[in-house]
């Protein structure tokens, strides 16, 4: 019996002997693939970036439009409204003269009467509305589309602006119906002269541009002399003109 416990106790130190020598080889150990402390920092594998900084726009250096209208150096006093600001006077009376409070827009230089610069100063005018300047005060738009030799005379919707020194209340582009008033270049002196002495062989009408009439004077003789003689009054008087409803010149 003793001799039986003595077997055992040498195979349980053999095997005992065995499991730690296997242990050691690293066999039979459990693995932890992440058991190295936590605390041990990261290293990033991609390296550090800084910002540039990319180029700035560039600081827009255009003048504004309003500035090709205002010389530098003039006038305070004759400069374009496109150059001024101006307050309302709202206490000005139709027809009378009124005083305005006024100051030039940016980058506008301009003097008064003594060269001295200025910003602020004060213009004079009429209070009345623009559309209620006199004719030379403005420019309006010509039309060739209608009949300046009619009865009645013949009218034409024209756009008008006024002229840039003159100042004035509310817009300074309006509306305007005008008689026709446009010329292609014939001249009353000459188809009367050719009334008078060619009249017979249509030459007056021709010249107007009336080829029709002119074939028909001139095949008739001048209307046996009458149709002759009437177109002279008429050219005289201005009741006939140019075909394309023009003006003489």
């Amino acid at each position: 019996m003793m001799e039986a416990l003595s077997q055992f106790r040498r195979l349980c130190g053999a095997a005992l002997f065995l499991s730690q020598l296997f242990i050691l080889s690293g066999r039979g150990s459990l693995s932890f693939e992440h058991s190295q402390p936590l605390a041990q920092p990261l290293k990033d594998p991609t390296p550090p970036y800084t910002l540039v900084p990319g180029p700035r726009p560039a600081e827009s250096t255009e003048s504004p439009s309003y500035l090709a209208k205002c010389p530098s150096g003039g006038l305070c006093s004759r400069l374009s409204p496109d150059c001024i600001i101006c307050e309302t006077n709202h206490s000005c009376v139709y027809g009378k003269p009124a005083t305005f409070d006024c100051k030039v827009k940016p980058q506008v230089h301009c003097v008064d009467q003594k060269k001295q610069k200025q910003q602020n100063f004060i213009i004079n005018m009429t209070c009345q509305f623009c559309w209620q300047l006199p004719p030379t005060d403005y420019i309006c738009s010509n039309s060739t589309n209608c009949m300046t030799v009619s009865c009645p005379r013949q009218r034409y919707n024209a756009t008008c602006i006024v002229r840039d020194y003159i100042h004035c209340l509310g817009n300074r582009s309006f509306p305007k119906m005008l008689y026709c008033n446009w010329t292609g270049g014939y001249k009353w002196s000459t188809a009367l002269a050719l009334s008078i002495t060619l009249g017979g062989f249509g030459a007056d009408r021709f010249y107007l541009g009336q080829w029709r009439e002119g074939l028909g004077k001139l095949f008739s003789f001048g209307g046996l002399g009458i149709w002759t003689l009437i177109d002279v009054l008429l050219i005289g008087v201005g009741y006939v003109g140019p075909a394309d409803g023009s003006l003489y010149i």
